[in-house]
């Protein structure tokens, strides 16, 4: 699915069932040990769909492990995202000298619960959007979607610029005539050969009971 979102030279996996926990590394193990089922096997799946794209560029299996900053530390020359919500887990993987950054999100396609949490993700401007597009399309949770297309701001970001952003911190606008959206920064941007990243662009899709977010910057 996610590959309509992410062609090549991105590789992706994704699973809608979870994987066996034996096929962790004792090292990933170690790390949710002491957490809920539910929580190791999206975390063990997950990084099973990794390691399935990066065969597919000719890196041999081992262990992915979040870094001091959380993020996944990925093999030498790699740039990637991961993804998992109920029922789906996914992985986008690249060459550095083909993509500089990736960003990815998958989201259930339901409105999000509690009103409060939009009034926290999203700025006005993004919420008079919502009402827009909600008329516009009513199948679509447009609050989840942006939610998902934060997330997916965030994980191309801070690669690049490896300090935090805030969901206030980038201004979102919704294009619903060929499923895309740009994502405005409102702080300062990061360096990428020597010109700062004042927006990212990216892509989505509702498939499969899902909102699917992500965005590519080209090497």
């Amino acid at each position: 699915m996610i590959d309509k979102l992410l062609p090549a030279p991105i590789v992706t996996a994704e699973s809608f069932e979870d994987a066996p926990l034996s096929e962790m590394f004792p090292e990933e193990w170690a790390l949710v040990a002491g957490a809920v089922p539910k929580r190791q096997r999206e975390f063990g799946t997950v990084r099973g769909c990794a390691r399935a794209a990066l065969s597919r560029l000719g890196i041999a299996p081992a262990p992915l492990l979040p870094g001091r900053d959380r993020a996944p530390e990925w093999p030498e020359g790699i740039v990637g995202a991961m993804t998992h919500c109920a029922g789906y887990r996914a992985a986008a993987v690249a060459r550095q000298r083909d993509i500089r950054t990736v960003g990815l999100d998958a989201e259930p396609n339901l409105p999000v619960s509690d009103p409060g949490v939009m009034d926290l993700v999203t700025l006005p401007e993004e919420r008079a959007q919502l009402h827009h597009l909600a008329d516009l399309e009513p199948e679509i949770s447009w609050d989840r979607l942006i939610f998902s297309a934060k997330e997916s701001v965030y994980k191309a970001w801070y690669p690049l610029a490896h300090r935090w952003l805030g969901f206030e911190d980038a201004l979102l606008t919704l294009d619903p005539t060929d499923a895309t959206f740009t994502a405005r920064l409102l702080v300062p941007g990061p360096l990428v050969n020597g010109t700062e990243v004042t927006e990212f662009t990216g892509r989505w899709l509702v498939e499969e009971g899902l909102v699917v977010t992500a965005i590519t910057m080209p090497a």
